[in-house]
């Protein structure tokens, strides 16, 4: 399987993220409840006996609660922080009376984001920030700035952004001192932008892929991780009712099936073997908190698509042949 290149700045992190956006309830500030504290400590050592050491989290996830529920389970247990890798995300704000839902990569914010993820985490640094999505208004001098007080204070080690081209990420990379060493985007069977941008190269279906060109092979060539978030495509292939899909999401989801029962694995696996069967050691941020759906995405540690298998996926999730 693929080296993930994320492993040149963090040589022990796992092939496999957890996604931690399912934790702490609802999306509104109701206070944490005990289940929710349990759920947490279950859904940790789901991950960690898969072999899952690396974290996802953000901010906003159910509104700081994600980050807080967390920081209980590492109250709980001394000695694991040292063991996992935390990384989180900055720069989406929620609306507040009149002001809508907006981006913020002021210098400010992004330091005043971070004080409140390490208090809720209850840690010290983060081994990775992202910056959440692209804001137009970013001063890319201020992103520097508070760039280098959190490393300089040892608040955060590395970072990486979200949501971000090729050029962007040029753009931004030019004025900072520290490496950007991840890129998290939206990659899976059922977002397909991100291959078809490669393969309709001159061919006129290729006027309707909404994905930067070159993203892919700029990450690539700076050997910048490729994070994929909504990986599972929400159940589609792995378990829930797609009656009322299109049919070619239904052959797929009896594809991924066929290639199960064939390999001797989860449909879960199934489904992230195909990504990371890429040549870039795209990481899958897996968003389930559901403990057997974890242990049942493990099981991709213990096959590999073959290239016809890998092809047969992409053409039917595409629902039409390639050119």
């Amino acid at each position: 399987m693929n080296r993930i290149p994320l492993t040149i700045f963090l040589p022990e992190a796992s092939r496999i993220a957890a996604g931690c956006m399912g934790l702490g309830g609802n999306w509104d500030n109701s206070p944490l409840s005990q289940d929710h504290i349990l759920q947490a400590h279950q859904f940790v050592d789901s991950a960690l006996e898969s072999g899952l050491n690396f974290f996802d989290h953000a901010d906003i996830y159910t509104r700081g609660k994600a980050e807080q529920v967390f920081g209980q389970v590492l109250a709980d247990r001394p000695g694991l922080r040292e063991s996992i890798f935390l990384q989180s995300k900055c720069g989406i704000r929620f609306a507040e009376g009149q002001i809508p839902n907006r981006y913020d990569f002021s210098r400010e914010w992004i330091l005043f984001s971070i004080e409140n993820s390490l208090a809720r985490l209850k840690t010290d640094y983060l081994d990775l920030l992202l910056l959440h999505r692209p804001d137009p208004l970013m001063q890319p001098e201020e992103i520097a700035e508070a760039f280098h007080q959190l490393q300089k204070s040892g608040k955060v080690r590395h970072f990486g952004v979200s949501n971000m081209s090729g050029h962007q990420i040029k753009y931004l990379q030019s004025f900072l001192e520290q490496p950007i060493v991840v890129n998290q985007l939206q990659m899976s069977l059922t977002h397909l932008d991100w291959l078809d941008e490669g393969v309709l190269v001159n061919h006129p279906e290729g006027q309707s892929v909404g994905f930067t060109p070159g993203t892919v092979e700029y990450c690539r060539s700076h050997n910048i991780q490729l994070q994929a978030w909504g990986c599972l495509s929400k159940g589609v292939f792995t378990g829930k009712d797609v009656r009322d899909e299109p049919e070619f999401i239904q052959a797929t989801a009896r594809l991924v099936d066929q290639f199960a029962r064939e390999l001797g694995a989860s449909r879960e696996a199934v489904v992230l073997a195909w990504l990371m069967r890429h040549p870039a050691g795209i990481q899958p941020v897996i968003g389930t908190t559901n403990v057997q759906r974890i242990r049942a995405c493990h099981q991709v540690e213990n096959i590999e698509l073959s290239r016809e298998q890998w092809y047969q996926l992409y053409v039917s999730a595409r629902g039409r042949m390639l050119p």
